[in-house]
């Protein structure tokens, strides 16, 4: 039977896991994660947590409290992380780690919503050694842990039209005692306002009410161009802080092309988009051919 809940969602992985295979083989990699996972999932019972499931290198959780997700969030990189004994053959290798709370549908042993992948949002977003947590995560904090957390960026969730603040706890002492103010992203030397797509007939636009936009041949991206060299979600256009990003996320990669008639390749990164220009997917696509897509942006 189905139950809603209001959780901390907490999902922990090893970082360069695929590389530990290939450089020390699977059974010394394989060992290594585990030992990883089994200390995840033993920090996670030890502050009142719950863990949902594992997969491969990495271990979802959620706790009753923020509070309790970060104690365990903090012993799991302590333990880990911070281990560098190379004694028993171990290799020393270090987590990320990202926190939401919201809530949940839980189901069986599994949890469903969109607070997950938010959680999950900000696993991706956090680096090796990071605890990261949104900031309604913050917003539901003791005093005490609050205290530890610096605000380190703004990023697009998908499904949200709003942007979610990014902190950071700081879980080492010695990063606590440094720490530097809080920066105040919000309307932060926003200059750029609106980005216009336009693609034969199809005109999408990002900007504060609609922060993305999804480009590729699956017919559920916003904007659908078909192509052999077009990957099913190709890229990605996102507002970030007054600022528009062009992400690749392909095979082939993306071609910009600017209104002096520059051109930029990207494969798996991103690059800012201003003025206006031409977008070609896979390809190199001049302006009024099938496969070109038009960008302006409006500052």
């Amino acid at each position: 039977m189905a139950k809603d809940l209001e959780v901390a969602i907490l999902f922990a992985d090893v970082v360069g896991s695929t590389q530990l295979y290939d450089k020390f083989g699977d059974t010394t990699a394989s060992e290594t994660v585990s030992r990883c996972l089994d200390i995840m999932k033993d920090a996670t019972h030890q502050f009142n947590g719950t863990v949902i499931k594992t997969i491969g290198d990495e271990v979802m959780s959620t706790f009753p409290t923020v509070d309790d997700a970060m104690g365990a969030a903090s012993q799991m990189q302590k333990r880990i992380s911070n281990d560098k004994d190379k004694s028993d053959g171990h290799i020393p290798v270090s987590i990320r780690i990202g926190c939401h709370f919201g809530p949940v549908v839980q189901e069986r042993n599994d949890i469903f919503g969109a607070a997950v992948h938010t959680a999950n949002r900000m696993t991706s977003q956090a680096k090796s050694r990071q605890v990261v947590m949104s900031g309604t995560s913050v917003d539901h904090m003791s005093d005490e842990w609050r205290a530890q957390t610096r605000q380190i960026d703004l990023a697009t969730v998908r499904g949200r039209l709003d942007e979610v603040a990014l902190f950071e706890l700081l879980w080492q002492p010695e990063e606590a005692t440094s720490m530097l103010p809080t920066i105040e992203w919000e309307n932060k030397g926003r200059s750029a306002t609106k980005l216009t797509l336009s693609f034969r007939d199809s005109v999408v636009v990002v900007d504060d009410r609609n922060k993305s936009a999804n480009l590729g041949r699956a017919d559920d991206n916003d904007l659908v161009i078909k192509g052999n060299l077009i990957s099913r979600i190709h890229a990605k256009v996102e507002m970030r802080r007054g600022k528009f990003i062009l992400v690749d996320q392909s095979t082939n990669g993306t071609f910009l092309q600017n209104a002096q008639g520059e051109e930029i390749f990207i494969r798996r990164d991103t690059s800012t988009l201003s003025g206006e220009g031409i977008i070609g997917l896979g390809r190199v696509a001049q302006p009024g051919t099938p496969l070109a897509i038009h960008y302006m942006c409006e500052e």
